[in-house]
């Protein structure tokens, strides 16, 4: 009788995943025969390269492979005439807001970026290579700037009397470990790499927004604007919200009425179930290139980060 009871609950359980599940794909994959669907595809939580899945039911945040695969759908969907990015973001690794920046900009379709609570450092990136920004005026943008931090354990090491073993091949093969301090060269040759993040960061936003290198340089310095500072400094073209968003990508594809079809990727059963977010409390707009000292398999990486 027990067996019995076990298999009901076990078919109950099943069927109760089914629903949820297949409630989710139909509602994230409609399809459409429209011709004046526009794409909107969130950008939310900590931008990475393909997600962190070492926490339990945790999501990707904003993974680079993710969105740059749901732009290039778009764009090879002859229905969508347009794109917007939605975006809420802190920013996150270099190389995958790159990545998504350049999906953005090689877009053949028209991109309006609409930057909602928060699209700061590497998000900001991604909405510079739209067609055209529009942000709330409390909404931060901006945060475009350097940083190298991490923590460094040597004093407490030696206070508890626990001592760092050097052994390496390489001169500088464990530089930016956490178990001791830099050394003059580590920190200058560290830096020199940042640096040169910087400028790449500088550059690109200001060919993207059509300002001189200069006016970004100048803007460039790791504080976050408000929306209604950006748009004083041209770092964004429009103080708004979806509204705003919706006329413009009407402006931009010369549709009269627009279809918004939601792209995104499709959450796990336990994500959908318990509706986790892992990364929306990342902080405010962190800078490029900052190092994190993460555990991987020689426990001591330094991850440059927007």
């Amino acid at each position: 009788m027990k067996k019995w009871k076990f298999v009901i609950v076990l078919l109950i359980i099943l069927w109760l995943a089914a629903i949820i599940t297949s409630n989710y794909i139909k509602e994230n994959n409609k399809p459409s025969f429209q011709d004046n669907n526009i794409a909107l595809i969130p950008i939310s939580g900590e931008i990475t390269s393909s997600g962190d899945s070492s926490l339990p039911f945790s999501t990707t945040g904003a993974s680079s492979e993710v969105l740059v695969d749901l732009i290039k759908k778009a764009n090879d969907d002859s229905s969508i005439k347009g794109i917007i990015l939605e975006i809420n973001s802190p920013g996150g690794t270099v190389l995958a807001s790159k990545e998504i920046t350049d999906a953005v900009k090689e877009s053949k379709k028209p991109v309006v970026a609409w930057i909602r609570e928060l699209g700061a450092s590497g998000a900001y990136w991604v909405a510079s290579g739209s067609d055209y920004i529009i942000a709330d005026p409390m909404s931060i943008t901006g945060s475009i700037g350097v940083i190298g931090s991490y923590l460094q354990f040597e004093k407490l090491m030696e206070k508890y009397g626990v001592t760092y073993e050097q052994l390496i091949t390489g001169k500088y093969k464990d530089t930016g470990s956490p178990f001791r301090e830099l050394t003059t060269e580590e920190r200058n040759l560290l830096q020199g790499k940042l640096n040169i993040i910087h400028d790449y960061f500088v550059s690109d936003v200001a060919a993207n927004r059509k300002l001189s290198k200069e006016q970004v340089e100048k803007l460039a310095n790791g504080i976050f604007y408000l929306g209604v500072e950006a748009k004083e400094l041209g770092l964004i073209d429009r103080l708004g919200g979806k509204k705003e968003a919706e006329e413009k990508i009407k402006e931009l594809t010369g549709l009269k009425s627009i279809n918004l079809v939601s792209y995104q990727r499709k959450k796990s059963f336990f994500e959908s179930l318990a509706g986790l977010s892992a990364y929306n409390s990342y902080f405010i707009g962190k800078g490029i290139g900052e190092g994190i000292v993460t555990k991987a398999k020689d426990s001591r990486n330094l991850i440059p980060t927007v």
